[in-house]
């Protein structure tokens, strides 16, 4: 593989995008020049930012099932066979890669990774008071993000022994002192000889974009949730999703996370697989039932691909570049008009867009990353109190607690309000702004559906630093920005200024990069940092250049013309209306699904 862009040009570009970024801010420029500075920008980071971990030493890897015609066309359980000529690539079982230099990996000694405490840190800086609102979107943002790290990414099962022992201070009424937090899995693929190697960690999930969160990882899951009939996945007469019986593995409402708006995500999009079904079995009578599911599992996975790029991610950082920017990841800066009328128009992906194009993996084997699970923890998305109301009136149907719909208990929710009515109030409510002082209340006390109780700010915390994810300066750096030197520097709220110093003993190099992607003052328009936009600058693009099914297979030929046809045509406002009719009036007025809906009763 050679590195991208690795030109004299490019040098230039990139070195004079670079100095306008930091010397003015891309969010600052006018539209046109901004939009020339994020291509240099990603460009910079493709050629500097993707590191390679599997040239770390193994053993044990996961078998690997031998070549069949059928993965040319078809997509794997655990994601082998994506690159044909490297089939390892991106499949379960495989290390996540690093957008930093293996070299600049944290090894700090087990004091350090306590030091600050972070529970102190969790209390101090994340405790909601009362949620801060972020009023440019609606909550649907907040567990279509969780439905999307379900089939992104996982560090597996924590184990049970040897657990971080954090000291508590005299005044918290955390239940066990000291408090324990379990630490992340060893990876199983390094050898013992690789002493002096980086730390390194293996993803259980697929690292494609492929909703295994529908589909599953597993033959046992994916044998319980089909149907075997015309391609369907099995739902029951009311329209609910079944369950495996009793607390057995694969039981989502047994998982950690599992709450109401992963649920109706879940549904949702099992029901537009059962339509993709039934549109494929009307023009293809013949096919049997496998070739139906995956077809209709193609289609999905793209379709979903598609919402979160140019619906989600801009809502949710809704300054006018960025959602420019983002749609012309998937339909070119010729737009959507062209590429529905004429295909591509050109190779190019700033063109035409990445559907379609050339795969490309831009000198290194692909992966999602350390850094991108990182700068993905965005739990203060995630209000602690709920207003079910009825979509037909807008009448209060009753107050809800996080806890209340969460684990085992959010199915008695499931079963009293309709899935109608739970859309329709998730999208005229606002999700929280990812910023200090808005982590949920509730999951600083979670339990687990096992019974140990977790504070997941704290965990989140430490685990950054287990895993050898930079702290925030330096993190900057590696992101070609410049660090801040003070604490006042990054965020203008003087008592987190002060909180900050007092916590991280007046060095803001120790600033834990949580707390700075938190603090920092956001671009116009986001919902999260800047400093967080950087790798998705690099892996939103990377996930569909890397994935022959989004490139060189996008084709008539694999997901038939129709299945095409039905990606181009479908948006989540789309899919909703297919299966909630109901929520027409509250849509009619939203361009975004994500964007707050019309409340019931009102002119607009």
């Amino acid at each position: 593989m050679t590195r991208y862009h690795d030109t004299p040009f490019w040098r230039v570009v990139d070195a004079i995008t670079g100095r306008i970024d930091r010397a003015r801010g891309w969010d600052k420029l006018p539209t046109a020049v901004s939009l020339g500075v994020l291509v240099g920008l990603r460009d910079t980071l493709r050629r500097f930012n993707l590191y390679d971990t599997s040239t770390v030493p193994s053993v044990d890897l996961p078998p690997l099932a031998p070549p069949d015609p059928r993965r040319l066309t078809e997509r794997t359980l655990d994601g082998s066979y994506n690159d044909l000529d490297d089939p390892r690539m991106g499949m379960a079982g495989s290390r996540f890669g690093r957008n930093i230099p293996l070299s600049s990996i944290v090894r700090d000694s087990a004091a350090d990774k306590l030091r600050p405490s972070p529970r102190e840190v969790s209390r101090q800086l994340m405790t909601r008071d009362s949620l801060i609102e972020a009023t440019s979107v609606n909550a649907l943002v907040a567990p279509w993000l969780q439905f999307m790290i379900r089939d992104w990414f996982s560090h597996g099962k924590s184990p049970t022994e040897d657990p971080w022992e954090v000291a508590l201070a005299d005044d918290d009424d955390w239940p066990d002192k000291p408090m324990r937090i379990m630490r992340v899995p060893d990876d199983p693929t390094r050898p013992a000889s690789a002493g002096s190697q980086p730390p390194t960690y293996v993803n259980t999930s697929s690292h494609w974009w492929d909703a295994s969160q529908i589909y599953g990882q597993t033959p046992e899951y994916q044998a319980f949730v089909r149907s075997r009939v015309d391609g369907k996945l099995r739902v029951e007469p009311d329209g609910s999703l079944p369950l495996p019986p009793g607390k057995t593995d694969g039981n989502p409402t047994e998982e950690p996370g599992f709450w109401i708006g992963l649920a109706m995500l879940q549904t949702l999009f099992t029901h537009e697989h059962n339509a993709v079904c039934d549109m494929l079995r009307g023009h293809y009578p013949t096919w049997s039932d496998e070739e139906i599911f995956q077809r209709a599992r193609l289609v999905v996975a793209a379709l979903i691909a598609k919402i979160h790029t140019v619906e989600w991610t801009p809502a949710v950082i809704s300054h006018p570049t960025t959602a420019i920017a983002l749609r012309a990841n998937w339909f070119g800066l010729a737009g959507e008009r062209v590429k529905n009328a004429f295909g591509r128009i050109s190779s190019s992906e700033l063109v035409s867009g990445i559907p379609g194009a050339s795969t490309e993996h831009y000198g290194v084997p692909y992966s999602l990353t350390e850094e991108f699970a990182a700068v993905y923890r965005m739990h203060p998305l995630v209000p602690d109190d709920w207003s079910l109301r009825s979509h037909v009136d807008d009448g209060l149907i009753g107050d809800f607690t996080l806890r209340e719909f969460s684990g085992p208990d959010g199915m008695a929710v499931l079963g009293k309000v309709t899935m109608d009515d739970l859309f329709y109030s998730f999208g005229t409510q606002h999700p929280g702004l990812v910023t200090l002082h808005n982590f949920p209340r509730f999951l600083q006390h979670f339990v687990r559906p096992d019974g140990n109780v977790m504070d997941l700010a704290a965990t989140d915390i430490l685990r950054h630093r287990e895993m050898g994810v930079p702290r925030y300066c330096e993190f900057r750096r590696l992101m070609h920005l410049e660090a801040p030197t003070t604490f006042e520097d990054l965020t203008d709220d003087a008592a987190a200024a002060e909180a900050m110093r007092r916590l991280y003993d007046d060095d803001v190099e120790r600033l834990d990069l949580m707390v700075g992607l938190y603090a920092e003052k956001k671009p116009k328009g986001f919902a999260f940092s800047d400093t967080a936009f950087r790798i998705f600058i690099l892996m939103a693009s990377r996930r569909l250049n890397s994935d022959r099914f989004f490139t060189r297979d996008f084709t008539p030929a694999v997901y038939t013309t129709q299945g095409l046809q039905w990606i181009a045509d479908s948006t989540m406002a789309t899919v909703l209306l297919r299966h909630h009719p109901q929520l027409r009036t509250a849509i009619r007025d939203a361009e975004n699904a994500f964007v707050p809906w019309a409340h019931a009763g009102t002119s607009s």
